[in-house]
């Protein structure tokens, strides 16, 4: 797809003519030379920041797309927004931060890039927030641009990764690990720079992302320490002076096809949940149409193929080793489970892009052929009930079973949970049921990978199940129900639920009940009250006052009316 253009459609507003001598003037002071106004203006959009391993190492990864940008011919800016970690924040009140980080990086990307008048951007991320935030604030300005994955940490000794402490913390409170033995896990598990190790809420998002067109073809998959990981930030800072000659935008490659091409890898990969509440954001800001019903749609006829961690057994860096996603994209095209005809950041087509790839070698165990799927069809699996009028979320891998049915234990947040379950008072039968952490009540929605990690430390993953209005990290697993909507905070059933209560979750029927009747949950309806907000001011409070339904992807403006018909 190439335009008659102007590559220098936003920074000749900002830097030609002699009015515009004080903006020369003030760039000349970081750098620029008499030649670069002439060139199209690239901003480099950091995540870098030493308060996670995830983000540590993408300075480098920058400054090398810089001067991917500076050979192609354009002028490379490079600016930083934000990261939180969510596998330091986990467990505690920073967590409620970690969704608000996606807005606040969504919204600090568009802000520099449409204050400095870049032509195009590079977006680089490592945590978990840091993908659907640039991927989104691509979508907004729909200006060139290419997104770039800081990549996957290796493994620790024994293969250990964060979630093997987290595990190790519910083994321990059940007297199965020593001290010494819990201390040797959280010494060992994390050598070094990269995100999260599984196929947990990083590695999904980028893998959705490639699929989706925006990064080039196998940025998903790659280490974050080493030559190939340095390269692609250098080819993206080339093609993206491409991409801004040619004219070939965001919103010309996210369509709806494109967006069932990204749900239907990230089913084949076993991916998070915390992908339905970013598709849906992302979708929203380049006005897609899509909904959770879309993911039950897709997800009839996906099934999952890769024997990845959480669920499975291995580790992204061993996907890494056979090749990555790009086979994987080359079965469901060949199996027609993907969209060959989409466009992506190459200047060339999903199908094109993969016309070279090798296939899988025979003999690997990770990804299961499509005649012989781990699933034949989706673990995320979109539930509704009187529970859950609005839809939930809940990742069924088979292991855990298809049906649940036990006791209500409810609890006011995710501490006095944790607290319970690793006291000993969760026992087999049990439905946990968290509250008050959905967007707007926790806010913020908080992950709730330390309760369900102490579920699993302390033997219960197949005899507890866990439903919440709050969401889980990629690195949860077990029978567990998230995103559940209406939230408490607005009232919603399970805000109404009281510890005895029958819970039915069926991911048969697609369906989470509570064997009440109607005319009961109408009386504790009345008498209901709202929760006292948690934030009176600052940035939670702000985000509270603003965000909206996980069903329609937590995001913090209203859904507007307005839709493109691709």
């Amino acid at each position: 797809m190439k335009r008659n253009t102007d590559p220098r459609r936003y920074s000749r507003v900002v830097v030609d003519g002699d009015r515009q001598a004080p903006a020369r003037a003030m760039l000349r002071a970081v750098g620029f030379q008499d030649t670069d106004f002439a060139k199209p203006q690239i901003g480099v959009a950091s995540t870098w920041g030493n308060v996670t391993p995830c983000n540590a190492h993408i300075g480098e990864l920058a400054r090398e797309a810089c001067g991917g940008v500076d050979a192609a011919g354009g002028k490379s800016v490079l600016f930083n927004t934000i990261t939180v970690s969510d596998g330091i924040s986990m467990g505690t009140p920073g967590m409620r931060y970690s969704l608000v980080s996606r807005e606040l990086i969504a919204d600090s990307v568009e802000t520099v890039v449409g204050a400095a008048g870049f032509d195009g951007f590079v977006a680089l991320g490592g945590c978990d927030k840091n993908m659907p935030g640039c991927a989104m604030a691509m979508a907004r300005l729909n200006r060139p641009s290419i997104f770039v994955y800081g990549g996957t940490i290796r493994p620790g000794t024994q293969r250990r990764d964060i979630i093997s402490v987290f595990e190790a913390v519910g083994a321990h409170a059940a007297g199965k690990l020593s001290d010494e033995g819990l201390l040797d896990i959280e010494r060992t598990a994390i050598p070094g720079p990269g995100s999260c190790g599984g196929m947990y809420t990083a590695n999904t998002m980028a893998s959705a992302i490639e699929a989706l067109g925006l990064s080039l073809p196998g940025s998903s998959a790659q280490e974050a320490v080493g030559e190939d990981k340095r390269s692609d930030c250098r080819r993206a800072g080339e093609a993206v002076v491409r991409l801004v000659r040619e004219g070939l935008r965001p919103r010309d490659i996210l369509t709806r096809r494109s967006f069932e091409n990204a749900i239907a890898v990230v089913i084949a990969l076993g991916g998070s949940t915390n992908a339905v509440l970013h598709l849906l954001a992302i979708a929203h800001d380049a006005g897609v149409r899509l909904s959770l019903d879309d993911f039950t749609r897709i997800g009839r006829r996906t099934p999952v193929l890769a024997d990845l961690k959480p669920s499975g057994r291995y580790l992204m860096s061993e996907l890494v080793a056979i090749g990555g996603i790009q086979p994987l994209m080359k079965m469901l095209l060949q199996g027609g489970l993907l969209h060959g005809e989409c466009l992506t950041v190459t200047g060339r087509t999903v199908e094109q892009n993969l016309e070279n790839a090798p296939l899988y070698t025979s003999g690997q165990s990770i990804v299961h052929p499509l005649a012989a799927p781990l699933k034949k069809d989706s673990h995320l699996v979109i539930l509704y009930g009187n529970l859950a009028p609005e839809g939930a979320v809940a990742k069924i891998t088979g292991k855990e079973g298809e049906r649940f049915e036990g006791r209500a234990r409810v609890f006011e947040g995710e501490e006095r949970a944790t607290a319970a379950i690793l006291g000993g008072a969760v026992r087999g039968g049990d439905v946990v049921v968290i509250r008050g952490e959905g967007p707007r009540g926790g806010p913020g929605m908080r992950e709730m990978l330390s309760p369900t990690s102490a579920i699993a430390g302390r033997g219960l993953g197949d005899k507890v199940a866990l439903i919440t209005d709050g969401r889980f990290s990629g690195g949860s697993h077990g029978f567990v129900v998230g995103h559940i909507s209406p939230e408490a905070a607005l009232g919603g059933p399970i805000g109404l639920l009281r510890s005895g209560d029958r819970i039915a979750i069926d991911a048969v029927r697609r369906e989470i009940r509570v064997e009440l009747p109607a005319g009961e949950l109408r009386r504790r309806r009345a008498a209901w009250k709202p929760a006292r907000p948690y934030a009176h001011g600052g940035a939670l409070a702000k985000y509270a006052a603003l965000v909206g339904s996980a069903s329609h992807g937590a995001v913090t403006q209203p859904i507007q009316p307005r839709r493109r018909t691709s």
